[in-house]
């Protein structure tokens, strides 16, 4: 039904006389509710209880659930105050809606301990539920609770009655991609086997979620067997999966294979997108093949897109790395005129090639620029700044902005004190350099292998072996990373 025929079901039930039981807006308020027309749900919700009518435990449940999606979770439990003063038990898929507005506002300690209290209530949570609580720690970077959690319920372990409950798709979907982005790429590939050990067929959801993860671990032998092993297993492929697969081809520098997966990908009817064309710009770049990056840039719009944020950071840093940062500059205009906002790793890449290539004024303008158009510089962009001010021979106004940085409330890191420290030391300027490692000493800063590496090289380069030996000694009883 159509919001508008809803609306005027809704309009004629309540010009009824008699008024129709209330159960019999159960229905309507549910197609409002899975069509997520929240505000309609709350106006009947509201004529019902104005009406002195008794909703219904599924209109209540179904009310608390429109608020965990929208975000209002201390609404539902108002909701489950409600239900309950209206003598109604509370059942797992009310617990279950909870569950998910507690982990959809990253809630997911409140989350956990819900959880475990359902047990205590006197309900069983179901694969849902599990799904839930494992998909709400898998997106907050939880995933190794949510791993913990799929031991002790698919053993039983964690409750005396040996309560089981079997994971579905969703379940292991869930996890499987949790581990995948956080790099915990065997502990993913085992659960990927016990999935199907117990029976479950991986979807491409769940293969597209361990391709990324091999890709992103460098395993692009593995990704190719996994990639095959799916068409094998008649899973189609979508443009998630092509996508990925044309970044294994790509990083492994098969760029005619990856333009062959693009074409096989095109004739079975999958139309690649805007990140699938940016992970080719990208390898082209990156390989220096600059000139056709160009061209692929330029065809976008022939292709039926604009090229969005990535793509113009993409082709920027390509740019500079071949000392173009005149087209660069050019091309960073042409992106904030035509609306794309440029972010602050955008400005990092410009600002380091204008350094690179001596144009230091259009560096400084750009760092205002970026500052007035309300983007704060991170660590990387001061690192950036003063890197370049120092190889341009412009020390003191690095000391300038360091000591700025300082009377603010930046905090300063050590790969900041390193720039500036071997900048210093390259300009021949030691004893600043020495005076800002034992400040950077006092604030409680730990030294890397970076920093003794940039000092030890300065005091061999002064002959102070004996000292350069003492750091090198220092470095290795402290372990450094």
């Amino acid at each position: 039904m159509f919001l508008s025929e809803l609306r005027l079901c809704f309009d004629e039930m309540i010009r009824m006389n008699p008024t129709p039981p209330v159960s019999s807006f159960d229905p309507l308020i549910v197609v409002l509710a899975k069509n997520k027309h929240y505000s309609d749900v709350f106006k009947l919700y509201n004529w019902i209880n104005s009406n002195g009518l008794f909703p219904s435990f599924r209109m209540i449940n179904v009310l608390l659930n429109c608020f965990c999606n929208l975000n209002r979770v201390s609404d539902g439990f108002v909701a489950l105050g409600i239900m309950i003063r209206r003598g109604y038990n509370p059942n797992i898929v009310t617990y279950t809606s909870l569950v998910k507005g507690l982990c959809l506002e990253n809630k997911i300690i409140e989350a956990i301990s819900l959880f475990k209290k359902i047990f205590k209530l006197g309900c069983k949570p179901n694969a849902v539920t599990f799904g839930t609580l494992i998909n709400g720690l898998c997106r907050t970077g939880n995933t190794t609770i949510a791993l913990e959690l799929h031991e002790q319920m698919a053993s039983g372990k964690d409750h005396g009655d040996g309560f089981k409950c079997t994971p579905d798709l969703v379940w292991y979907g869930a996890i499987i991609d949790g581990l995948s982005k956080e790099g915990l790429i065997e502990k993913a590939k085992e659960l990927f086997l016990e999935m199907k050990a117990n029976g479950i067929c991986p979807d491409v959801v769940v293969y597209n979620s361990l391709m990324h993860g091999l890709c992103h671990t460098e395993k692009w032998e593995e990704a190719k067997a996994l990639f095959n092993e799916m068409t094998d297993q008649d899973v189609q492929p979508d443009v998630v999966t092509f996508t990925a697969w044309i970044d294994v081809l790509s990083k492994a520098g098969k760029m005619k294979e990856a333009y062959d997966v693009l074409e096989m990908m095109t004739e079975r009817g999958h139309h690649p997108n805007v990140i699938t064309y940016n992970t080719l710009l990208d390898r082209l770049c990156h390989i220096g093949r600059l000139s056709q990056a160009k061209k692929l840039f330029l065809s976008f719009p022939a292709k039926g897109f604009e090229p969005d944020l990535f793509s113009y950071t993409i082709l920027i840093r390509g740019l500079c790395k071949k000392w173009k940062t005149g087209e660069a500059l050019s091309l960073f205009r042409e992106m904030t005129a035509k609306g794309v906002r440029p972010t602050v790793v955008t400005y990092n890449t410009l600002i380091c090639g204008l350094f690179h290539t001596g144009n230091i004024d259009d560096a400084r303008k750009l760092f205002s620029e970026m500052q007035v158009h309300h983007l704060v510089p991170n660590a990387s962009t001061y690192a950036v700044f003063l890197s370049g001010l120092c190889k341009n021979k412009h020390v003191s106004e690095a000391l300038e902005v360091f000591h700025s940085l300082k009377c603010s409330e930046f905090e300063l890191n050590v790969q900041i004190f390193n720039t500036l420290i071997d900048g210093l030391c390259k300009s021949e300027k030691f004893e600043i350099a020495w005076e800002l490692y034992q400040g950077f000493i006092k604030r409680g800063l730990v030294p890397n292998v970076v920093t003794y590496s940039i000092l030890i090289h300065a005091l061999c380069e002064n002959g102070d072996f004996e000292k350069a030996n003492g750091m090198f000694l220092e470095m290795e009883q402290k372990v450094v990373p």
